[in-house]
């Protein structure tokens, strides 16, 4: 899919061009990793497979896993989006919400797999889901060779996949990843070349809204990022509110990329890339950051 150019007032004396990867049918990027996930479980005879997610990667498992005629047991945080609960169902997800964020609703899914012999596919963890990310680079990569590529981090399997073929193919790129400040685990171990705890992950980006890092993903950073920026919750409502204007509808996760690009200026290189990673937000929530940013936190 050709890229889209970012209005040219956004960030004086810099290109910005929108990857999106809103526009699927799950309205975000989580199809790319699930599919080969699946397809591998599938080819080892297995038909229920355990995850948990704040909402896209739980609808996208769910999908993949019907396409293959498996289901798909998907634990959310009790406090998971209307839009996202209604996505999960319309994409037949066997749906549990329980714990107040990803990270105790992890808990709950890693007993609930163990005590039935279930396999726990951890969106973060599995090499398949790289295949499916990398795919994005080469995208990317087919149209232009940037000066920076900058990506949203949750639990850090996107910006691996992308930023590992981009690696291989195109050193010179500058690979970006964005945390929230509110949820600043990924980006803190990034910097600190190891797992560090957090007690934080209060953002209304909840597809970023990761708690404790996955050790993997964390090992793998080193190789796929070059650097890391955090960004407060009203920077990431003005790009929600920004990409607003242009027609786009941005989850919080989703306007991260263009977050940490006006964050870091001129530092900048240019052309930028920035992936645009969902759509899926509930209505008052979206509202209130295109027109109320100053009331989130700065």
């Amino acid at each position: 899919m050709a890229l889209t150019e970012a209005p040219a007032g956004w960030l004086t004396g810099h290109r910005l061009l929108l990857k999106r990867e809103d526009e699927h049918e799950l309205g975000a990027f989580k199809w790319r990793g699930a599919l080969p996930v699946m397809a591998g479980y599938r080819d080892r005879g297995i038909e229920q497979v355990v995850t948990v997610s704040t909402g896209n990667h739980g609808a996208a498992s769910a999908w993949a896993a019907a396409r293959h005629g498996m289901v798909a047991t998907v634990f959310v945080p009790e406090a998971c989006s209307e839009t996202k609960l209604e996505l999960l169902r319309r994409a037949g997800a066997d749906l549990h919400q329980v714990g107040a964020d990803l990270d105790e609703a992890k808990q709950a899914a890693f007993a609930y797999a163990r005590e039935r012999g279930l396999p726990l596919f951890e969106d973060g963890d599995e090499p398949a889901q790289l295949g499916g990310y990398a795919a994005i680079a080469d995208e990317i990569l087919d149209d232009l060779t940037p000066g920076a590529v900058v990506v949203p981090v949750g639990n850090g399997a996107l910006l691996n996949g992308i930023g590992l073929r981009m690696g291989e193919r195109a050193p010179s790129v500058r690979r970006i990843g964005v945390a929230a400040a509110r949820a600043p685990v990924m980006a803190r171990s990034f910097a600190a070349g190891h797992v560090v705890e957090s007690d934080s992950s209060d953002t209304f980006a909840d597809g970023m809204a990761v708690r404790v890092a996955i050790p993997s993903a964390v090992e793998l950073l080193a190789q796929a990022a070059d650097a890391m920026v955090e960004v407060s919750e009203r920077r990431l409502a003005e790009a929600v509110g920004l990409l607003a204007g242009i027609d786009i509808r941005a989850e919080g996760s989703a306007a991260a990329a263009l977050a940490g690009a006006l964050a870091l200026g001129d530092e900048l290189p240019d052309p930028a890339v920035l992936i645009v990673t969902g759509r899926n937000i509930d209505e008052a929530l979206w509202r209130r950051a295109v027109e109320q940013p100053q009331t989130f936190a700065d």
